[in-house]
């Protein structure tokens, strides 16, 4: 029998074996409580992030910000809220924002480089492995990447939705030890700290309940996409994938240090004792189904209990249809996902061989997957 190796619980465990980390920085702490780019903001967190890299420590940057950045230079008070409009103001405000950046890291000696993602280029594997293999690349080079949703071109079907939920996939796709989210307050409460003053700060969640899903809440500010729901639903990515999370204030100088110099600062919530692999993972984070796959409960034991494969004799129906090599949703005879796959055979094929033992659907097919 093998020993499983538990995961670190306390924070000084788990900083001392940080080696690689995630850090992501909201529009609401860019703003510096403004409608545009604060440049020494911007100073600050690129001087942590040096510092953390002259230590040995790879550090890839999530960064909101380029709506930001356009609204200062186009002139605009708020937030657009037509599609079109953002898509424009993201455009003039990229190119700034990471000026921003490579000026506040140039006098640290420090690179950075651009990378944009959409939800697409998740979904697919090829991409996905693409995007991976860049960024293994630039850390191998000593480059910071800043990576930022491609929002020029990203509409809802290819939205991320929120830059904590796309910093959450970043750590899970470059098996981060650490992700940290920085934002425009102290971590996770128990209420709302701007209306109640009896709110108390979390120091530690250990697992992800109903309880803790009610204490988050919504964007106050009006400037970013998410709230604490939003990076309490990110830590829950990261906790699945081995990956711990601390939620802290981006508003307060010397956060990243002292979380580093071991401090309790904002809310760490820790990760799940068993990690999943990297292919599933992706399957169960970055992929946007196509299909739906209806299974008995015989099927549903083996694919759960045995990590088997899902043979045609367990299928019952398939309600959503999908081609060859798409991603399926597998759902239980109630009707819920409780897995998800890749499919050896579209919809069609499935309907004719689905119910048939594994010798009867080899007579029928010559396509037959064993694995």
């Amino acid at each position: 029998m093998t020993s499983r190796t538990l995961p670190p619980t306390s924070r000084k465990e788990i900083l001392r074996d940080v080696q690689r980390l995630v850090v992501k920085v909201g529009s609401t702490v860019l703003s510096g409580g403004n409608a545009i780019l604060h440049q020494a903001t911007v100073d600050r967190i690129a001087s942590d992030l040096a510092g953390l890299r002259r230590k040995g420590r790879e550090v890839i940057l999530v960064s909101s910000g380029a709506i930001l950045a356009g609204m200062g230079q186009l002139g605009l008070k708020e937030k657009p809220k037509n599609i079109p409009v953002k898509q424009a103001a993201a455009a003039v405000g990229q190119n700034y924002l990471m000026r921003s950046y490579e000026e506040a890291f140039g006098p640290h000696g420090q690179k950075v480089a651009q990378v944009l993602l959409t939800q697409d280029d998740l979904r697919s594997r090829v991409r996905y492995l693409n995007a991976r293999n860049t960024l293994f690349a630039l850390l191998g080079l000593q480059v910071i990447p800043v990576i930022n949703e491609n929002d020029t071109v990203a509409v809802e079907e290819i939205k991320f939705g929120d830059n904590d939920n796309l910093s959450a996939l970043v750590a899970t796709l470059v098996d981060a030890d650490l992700l940290v989210i920085l934002t425009d307050t102290e971590g996770l409460y128990t209420s709302d700290p701007r209306k109640d003053p009896s709110a108390r700060l979390v120091p530690l969640v250990k697992r992800i309940t109903e309880e803790v899903r009610l204490w988050a809440g919504d964007s106050a500010t009006g400037l970013g996409t998410g709230g604490m729901s939003t990076k309490v639903s990110a830590a829950r990515i990261a906790a699945s994938s081995g990956i711990p999370t601390i939620v802290a204030s981006g508003l307060e100088e010397g956060t990243l240090r002292r979380i580093f110099a071991g401090e309790v600062v904002g809310t760490l919530f820790l990760p799940r004792v068993s990690k999943m692999k990297s292919r599933k993972r992706w399957l169960a984070f970055a992929t946007h189904p196509h299909g739906q796959i209806v299974v008995d409960e015989g099927a549903k034991r083996a694919l759960i209990q045995a990590g088997r494969s899902l043979l045609p004799s367990g299928v019952l129906a398939t309600p959503r249809p999908f081609q060859v090599g798409d991603a399926v949703s597998l759902l239980d005879s109630h009707g819920m996902e409780f897995a998800r796959g890749l499919a050896n055979y579209c919809s069609e094929e499935v309907d004719k061989i689905r119910g048939l033992k594994t010798a009867e659907e080899k007579a029928r097919s010559d396509k037959y997957y064993d694995s």
